[in-house]
Formats: C-alpha cells, structure tokens, sequence
C-alpha cells in the first residue's frame, strides 16, 4: 500500500464525520489547520484537544481522535500530500472539533427526554463553528476550548476527582470481591470482629484515601480501619457509625470503573443544569436529600444555608426535577389534599373510620366554598366525582407543618415544613408524596425574605404560629432547582450517592444511544 493510499483509507474513518455528524456548517474555503500543504501545529492542538476529551467525561470515539490523529500524522510526513487528500482532512478535523465544543459547552442529550425538565441555561448563543474559527484566527485553540466548558466550581473539581479514579481502574486491590460478611446474608461487620478479607478491605480504604497508606493493618475490625470506614461511609451518604453491613459492603465493591462512569454523568449534567441562575438561588439535590440556599457572586457560589430534606418516594411519588421562580411564602397554610391522595387515601379512610376527618382537622370544601366538617355519603361521593375537596386546616396536624414555600408549577410541588421531623434523622429520605419537606424552614425563610428587611426571624416565627392562614408575595422571585446529583465533591472529597430514581441509568443509556448514532460508516467516502 502507498503512502497515499493508506491516507486515503485513514481519511475515510475520519471523513465519516463529515457525513454522519449532523452537522450543517458547510465546508470552509479556506482551510483551518494547513500550513502550506500540510497540517500545521493547531491542528496538532486540535488532536490534542481531542485525545483529552475523555478528561472532560466525553468519548473521544465521538469525535473519531484516533483516526484523525493518524491521519494527521501521516501528513506531515514524506512526499508533499494530494491537495484533495488535505481538503478531506482539513474538513474532517474541522467537523470533530466543532462537534467537540458544542458538546463540552452544551451538553450530547436533552434534558427534557430523560425527565430533567430544566429551563435552558441563561448563556449567549452558542454557534460552534464560528466560535472555532474566531479562536484559530486568534491562534489560541488551548484557551478558547478550555473556555468553552462549563464555568462551575464543582465541574472543575469533579475533573479532578475523574482523573483520580481512573487511576484506580486497574489498582489490585479490586481484582478479589471482599468475602461475605460474618453471620451470613443478613450479617454485619462490627469493631472488634475477626474477618478474612481485612487486607482487601484495607487496600481499597488506602486507595480511596479514606485511611493513610502508613496504617499497620491490625489483626482485627478495630481502630484505624473503623475510622476509615465511617469516613467511607460519609463520603457515601450512609450512616457513619463503622459497622458493614449489606449497604455498605455493596459500596465497598462498587468498582472504580463504575465510579469513573458516575463522575461522567455528572460532568454530563452540569453542562445544562442550570445552576447558576440568578443572584440568589435555592437548590436541592434529590439523591443527596439536601437543599442548598446560596448566592452567585460571578462565577462562585457562596451557600447561605444547607439542610435535609425529605423527597417523593423512588417506588411510585418520585419528584420531578424542574426549575420556577419562588413567589409566594404561605404562612400556616391549608392543606389542600391533591385529588389523588384523596381518592386513593383519605375517602377509604373516611370510611372505615368517619371520626378521622375531625381528629386530623379536615374539612370538605365544596366548588362553591361551603365548608363541611361532618363525613356523609355524599360528600365522599363529590370528592370522587371532583366537585369537592378536602383539606386540612392549619394547626400542629398540618401536613404542611405551619410554612409553605410556593414556586408555581404544573405538577403543584412545593416546599413545606412537616409535624414528622424524626424522618429527617433517616439517612434515606424519601418518604413524600412528592412535596419537598424542608428541615430548618424559618432559616430557608430568612434567605428568601432577605430582600424584605422588615420580616426579621422574630415576625417569621410569629406569623408560622398564628393559626391563620396568610399568604406574602415575594417582591424579589428566587429561582428554585429540583436537581439531580449522584456525584459532588465537598471540601475536597469526593462524595457518592444512591441512584434512588434510576435516573444514571438513563442518562448513562441515553449517551451511549448517542454514541451509536455517531458510528462512523464502514465504507470508504473518499
């Protein structure tokens, strides 16, 4: 085979891009990367660029790197290349590169088709091509991608965390599953127990950086291993009390292949997941079960407050993930009981016990207003047909405890304190019916008011203990985000959490969907 030749069927590879990409951006007439009659040392960054894609989450396949990279330099080598030949490779590369900045800046999927129903981030147009072709003539490609990506705090420090776990892929320590727990499926590891796979467990601890590498490994569960493990656990979202038992020993064989994957994902999510939105934001994140009030000063988030929270159940009330501005703050509010929860709870329980509607304050309210307090055949039969409704008067009963934080919406969730708070003592915390129950409200309260001076904590208190139910418009709308995060880092560790909603899965499936779809042909274009 000659050397023109095998560039011909090199270039083939790397011209599917050209054809297969989707890409509208026509060919360019003047070349980006020639110098002369051969490819010049931007298009050397541009592989570059490519080849390191995967530091970013991306999949340099996605942009064929390996076929250009040999394409390229096959050209600076030998005999002066075919002008044609070049045209191809100039066109090829060109089109990998732009489909590299759309997608590092972008995002690969839409949000929307995999149930994040978040508003476009608030950026200016984006036009990938043109954006390349500015930072060529500028002769700064290095730079101009690197501005490209997302500007967050976190996706920085997820990319260290990713380059971390990769090294661990191939680390021995996860070449031999941990043995089974003592006392059998339902058994559990406590301090100060004997167990076989005590070396394994302290390797992977080490090279997790959950235990110092100078440890002597002791002859039992005991000391800095226990250590090591509440800090794994922490990192984990488990309870961090030292004892393995059947969750956490399924964290512990979690390979870091699986954890590059997740840190992937989130790096995915973070390019169209807006949030950074405005000057004042209040966030929570559903697998970590914690909201999140802060402030956006330039391109750093400083939190204001943080607390648990209890979200919709994973089985059957999962809360959707969207983004609305905060307006309104309910002060012992009603609670209107949805439709659903009505038929499905509240009249089968009337029903079996007529007294239920007293004892828990409730009243039937009527399309036309009327309010009736006593249980009648009728009136359940209304709340079925819709021409009725329940509702729970404000009082120590209230579901909503004696605070609501209302961001109007289609699925009619919102924020609300909550008479169980012991919940918020679990580590797993889904248990609503998808309203978001809130752990420290007069303190979320006192972010949202923080533009109305005259609502000082002391006026807060008193209007949530009122027992009279009022409503207070906002006169600045904070922007609420229901997100989505198995993967953040916290004062430099790296932190995992649960999939409760499957919701990986399907952004994991959804990418390499994708990917497929960017294949390039087996045949030979050229």
């Amino acid at each position: 085979m000659t050397r023109f030749q095998f560039m011909r069927h090199t270039l083939g590879a790397a011209m599917a891009l050209c054809f297969f990409s989707g890409s509208s951006m026509a060919a360019t007439t003047q070349p980006l990367w020639l110098d002369g009659d051969r490819p010049g040392s931007q298009a050397r960054q541009a592989i570059e660029l490519l080849a390191a894609s995967a530091s970013h989450g991306l999949t340099p396949q996605d942009y064929n790197a390996s076929a250009l990279e040999q394409a390229v330099a096959q050209a600076a080598q030998g005999a002066a290349p075919q002008a044609a030949a070049m045209a191809r490779l100039d066109q090829a590369l060109t089109t990998a590169v732009v489909r590299y900045l759309r997608d590092v800046h972008l995002g690969r999927v839409d949000p929307q088709k995999i149930h994040h129903n978040f508003s476009a981030p608030q950026r200016e147009a984006f036009d990938a091509a043109a954006y390349l072709q500015t930072a060529v003539a500028a002769q700064r490609l290095p730079e101009a991608a690197a501005e490209a990506a997302p500007h967050l705090p976190l996706y920085a420090k997820l990319r260290n965390s990713l380059a971390r776990y990769r090294e661990q892929v191939n680390h021995p320590a996860w070449r031999q599953p941990l043995p089974p727990l003592p006392g059998g499926v339902r058994g559990k590891l406590a301090p100060g127990q004997s167990y076989p796979g005590l070396a394994v467990l302290a390797g992977r601890l080490v090279a997790l950086g959950d235990m110092a590498t100078d440890v002597a490994l002791p002859a039992r569960y005991e000391g800095p291993l226990v250590d090591a493990v509440k800090a794994f656990q922490q990192r984990h979202g488990l309870a961090a009390d030292g004892v393995i038992g059947k969750t956490t020993l399924a964290q512990l064989q979690v390979t870091p292949a699986a954890r590059v994957r997740q840190i992937e994902l989130a790096l995915e999510r973070l390019r169209w997941t807006p949030l950074m939105q405005g000057p004042r934001m209040v966030v929570i994140n559903i697998p970590e079960f914690v909201l999140r009030a802060y402030e956006v000063q330039g391109e750093h988030i400083q939190v204001q407050q943080e607390m648990k929270v209890v979200v919709g159940k994973a089985l059957d009330t999962r809360t959707p993930l969207f983004d609305e501005d905060m307006r309104f703050i309910e002060f012992s509010p009603y609670w209107n009981v949805p439709p659903s929860i009505a038929r499905a709870e509240i009249v089968p329980r009337l029903r079996r016990d007529p007294g239920y509607l007293a004892r828990e304050e409730m009243e039937f309210v009527s399309a036309g207003g009327r309010v009736d307090r006593t249980v009648s055949a009728g009136l359940l039969s209304a709340v079925l047909a819709g021409q009725s409704r329940i509702r729970q008067r404000p009082g120590p009963k209230n579901a909503l405890g004696d605070i609501k934080f209302v961001f109007p919406n289609s699925d009619n969730i919102y924020l609300h304190h909550t008479p169980t708070t012991q919940l918020f003592n679990r580590d797993r915390r889904d248990f609503s019916h998808g309203c978001i129950r809130v752990e420290h409200p007069v303190e979320l309260a006192k972010f949202v008011l923080k533009g109305m001076p005259e609502w000082t904590q002391d006026r807060i208190e008193k209007a949530m203990s009122r027992g009279e139910s009022a409503t207070l418009k906002l006169t600045e709308p904070v922007p609420v985000l229901i997100a989505y995060g198995t993967t953040l880092v916290k004062e430099g560790r790296t932190f995992f959490f649960e999939d409760i909603y499957g919701l990986d899965r399907q952004l994991d499936e959804a990418l390499r969907k994708h990917s497929a779809s960017l294949a390039p042909s087996k045949e030979n274009p050229s």
